[in-house]
């Protein structure tokens, strides 16, 4: 039982860098969302880490890659990049880190085979994941709003990559705000893809702000099809909270979790 009085039906995490862009800060932000019953942080810096440690929350991802603009697409960039993800999947095993996020970064180029170039770079690096028990986790990126460019824009691209690399450590991480910009139908896509998603985020659509009645996503059938589905990974919230930040990270959580009666009939 937690703050709420809610038993947790889905594991669910915040994202340190949607939180650190709101107008209001909270010193003691990790430890307040440990108590409302948070189990994770995503893209936590490491001068932070400790303070995770210390009230119990898991790094749930961190960055394999610096710039997403600058990806897995153009073969050009792969030996970089993979210098790049190995050195954050060191820090990743010495962290504890459970996820690296990987891109397909821009293409401007002529019309090429991105997904199998993509591929083609993520193999090996998965296979390294895999033997050090990591995961990696392609993200589909809006291009309408805030990702102009980015090649892999769709959960149908992100899905065939992962299908051909063809590792258990390369998943997919569904971000529920930059696919209902892109094709809505998000639970139609969870039934369909749901084997190759391996980390949910999650914020207001329009404006990532926060799960409220401003914005036109119904989270709570979204976290009914993923409990329909057993969904063992974390829901990141991902959304820059405009008013209170520990109130937001409250009445998120609340839409995720599952009440205790609810569970008392099961």
């Amino acid at each position: 039982m937690n703050e709420v009085g809610c038993i947790v039906s889905i594991k669910q995490s915040f994202a340190w860098w949607s939180f650190a862009q709101a107008p209001q800060q909270v010193p003691d932000l990790l430890r307040q969302a440990a108590t409302i019953g948070y189990q994770g942080v995503d893209f936590l810096p490491r001068d932070r880490r400790q303070e995770a440690y210390d009230v119990g929350l898991e790094l749930t991802v961190i960055d394999g890659q610096e710039c997403v603009e600058v990806g897995f697409s153009d073969r050009a960039n792969h030996r970089a990049l993979a210098d790049e993800v190995r050195r954050n999947l060191e820090i990743a095993i010495a962290d504890g880190v459970l996820n690296l996020a990987v891109a397909s970064g821009n293409w401007s180029g002529p019309p090429h085979d991105g997904i199998s170039i993509c591929a083609e770079g993520l193999a090996p690096l998965a296979a390294e994941a895999e033997a050090a028990e990591v995961g990696l986790v392609l993200e589909p990126l809006n291009t309408k709003v805030d990702h102009a460019g980015h090649e892999c824009d769709s959960t149908a691209w992100a899905a065939a990559v992962i299908e051909q690399v063809g590792s258990p450590a390369l998943r997919m991480l569904y971000d529920m705000y930059h696919m209902q910009i892109m094709e809505g139908n998000l639970i139609h896509t969870i039934r369909e893809k749901f084997p190759l998603i391996g980390h949910v985020h999650v914020a207001g659509v329009p404006g990532r702000a926060e799960l409220d009645d401003r914005q036109e996503v119904n989270w709570r059938a979204i976290a009914a099809a993923l409990r329909e589905h057993d969904y063992p990974g974390y829901v990141t919230h991902e959304f820059i909270p405009q008013g209170d930040p520990v109130a937001a990270l409250r009445q998120a959580f609340e839409v995720f979790a599952r009440p205790a009666v609810e569970a008392a009939r099961r």
